[in-house]
């Protein structure tokens, strides 16, 4: 061998080795960057359709099937025209919201993962501890209303089967803690999925369920508006006579209020937005498609169901067309509905208290960042860590919900009155003010002027609500007793 070819064969041996690892590491190092966001955070994977899912979980409630009874009060004319306007309010806030998610370029800029801390990026102070009492108030309060609002669709089962069996003038009271009680035990398993990016397949089945039990009422609907043979109702609503004049103006703000805060999701806007994968487009571009496809789809439906309900049943429109029996038969279905009324709170509990989950933990990983009980992961299998704070922190929450449920079963009148609070501030106030720092909105243009009367006008609207709530509040206590809730 000359000397040539051995120092050729001595450099292959060698190198080329040497070169197939650096680009190996190269590739890794490639992968490895790409499977993280701008951020360092794990790269983000929802999409519209994921952020719709999410926003359709949060919004059509089982509150859809009341809607009937806030239009009775309201009557053919100012019902629809209502429903329809707040539903451009909140698309139009929800878009300002969304704008917020990046500080400055709304393509590199700084993220702002919730709402509290865009509410800190544009305008800071005290409004910061203020948007996060009422945030966090609200979302503790949906967490009670929807445990209670699942036992009372549980119940409704129960006597469902009651009343095919022994008739429709049985009683057929039922307790509904022990539903509460299994509800509570669904949640805490349910609870331990670690972040809101990873229950979007919760929000998607959830999502499917509230347009399950939504036909379901609307099919009864238009059976019953069939076998009455015409239409129910008036253009003015309830009539005076049927009811007072005080109790006709107490259902009108109520009724309000049901409607405006049952397109309200603007508390966890953000941290859905937070979800949605990394630029281009913008993750504002994105959330404004979502907003727009999920409150079209909300308004269609939120018209349906409230118009034909009021159609089928006029001024006895109950206020729950599935668990207020305002339809009997047939039962089966009626369990299918119910039962998929819970299916939904069970995802639409986690997509409002995940927010609050990652509060308390980021604060709590802050207060004590040494201690191996707040930090440490216990690996239980290839996709899931087991943190021990996070198990008992997200166990005791749903427990203390779960038990304030039992013990203040009226709690929902309460959740109105949070609703009617957090109505103008989060889904209108700060969105506005938010958007006059960030596009530098003159004092007294045009612009400012039309955002503030906006702003003002839904502040009478929640007043107004809040009004109405109280007055059920104190009509409830007047009859409590703790722990004795039955339907």
């Amino acid at each position: 061998m000359t000397e040539n070819n051995a120092a050729k064969y001595y450099s292959q041996a060698v190198f080329a080795p040497m070169e197939v690892s650096i680009e190996l590491s190269q590739k890794q190092n490639h992968e490895c960057f790409e499977s993280f966001d701008d951020d360092g955070r794990l790269k983000r994977k929802g999409t519209m359709w994921t952020a719709s899912a999410h926003i359709i979980t949060a919004v059509i409630g089982s509150g859809v099937l009341s809607l009937a009874w806030a239009i009775a009060q309201l009557g053919w004319v100012a019902g629809p025209v209502v429903m329809v306007l707040f539903s451009f309010v909140i698309y139009y806030t929800s878009s300002l919201l969304s704008d917020c998610y990046r500080s400055g370029d709304p393509i590199s800029g700084k993220r702002n993962y919730t709402y509290t801390d865009a509410v800190a990026a544009y305008l800071g102070g005290l409004k910061v501890n203020i948007c996060g009492f009422i945030q966090y108030a609200n979302l503790f309060g949906v967490a009670i209303g929807y445990t209670i609002a699942s036992s009372i669709s549980m119940t409704a089962i129960r006597r469902s089967n009651c009343f095919h069996q022994k008739g429709q003038n049985s009683p057929c009271h039922i307790s509904s803690n022990p539903y509460m009680i299994i509800f509570g035990v669904i949640e805490i398993i349910f609870s331990q999925i670690p972040d809101f990016d990873q229950i979007w397949w919760l929000s998607i089945v959830a999502a499917v369920m509230s347009f399950t039990y939504s036909c379901i009422g609307l099919a009864l609907g238009i059976v019953q508006v069939v076998a009455n043979g015409g239409i129910k109702g008036s253009l003015t609503g309830i009539s005076i006579g049927a009811v007072t004049e005080t109790q006709k103006i107490w259902r009108s703000l109520q009724a309000f209020g049901d409607i405006a805060f049952a397109y309200s999701y603007s508390m966890i806007l953000i941290e859905i937005q937070n979800t949605i994968k990394s630029p281009p487009p913008s993750e504002a571009k994105v959330m404004k498609k979502a907003t727009l496809l999920s409150v079209a789809v909300t308004t269609v439906f939120y018209l349906l169901c409230g118009c034909l309900g009021y159609a089928a049943f006029g001024d006895s429109a109950p206020g729950n067309l599935l668990t207020g029996f305002g339809f009997y038969n047939p039962f089966w279905l009626l369990d299918i509905a119910n039962a998929a009324i819970v299916i939904h709170l069970v995802g639409a509990y986690q997509v409002y208290c995940q927010p609050l989950f990652f509060f308390v933990e980021k604060w709590a990983a802050r207060k004590w960042s040494h201690s191996e009980f707040i930090s440490r992961e216990i690996k239980i299998c290839r996709s899931y860590k087991l943190n021990l704070f996070r198990l008992v922190w997200r166990t005791a929450f749903v427990v203390v919900t779960t038990v304030i449920s039992m013990l203040i079963p009226f709690f929902n009148d309460i959740v109105g009155l949070l609703g009617a609070v957090g109505f103008w501030p989060l889904t209108v106030y700060f969105p506005v003010e938010m958007y006059i720092v960030q596009k530098k909105v003159a004092k007294w243009s045009t612009r400012w002027v039309c955002l503030q009367m906006l702003s003002f006008a839904c502040l009478v609207v929640s007043l107004a609500a809040a009004v109405g709530s109280i007055a059920g509040v104190v009509s409830d206590l007047k009859v409590f007793r703790p722990f004795k809730s039955s339907y």
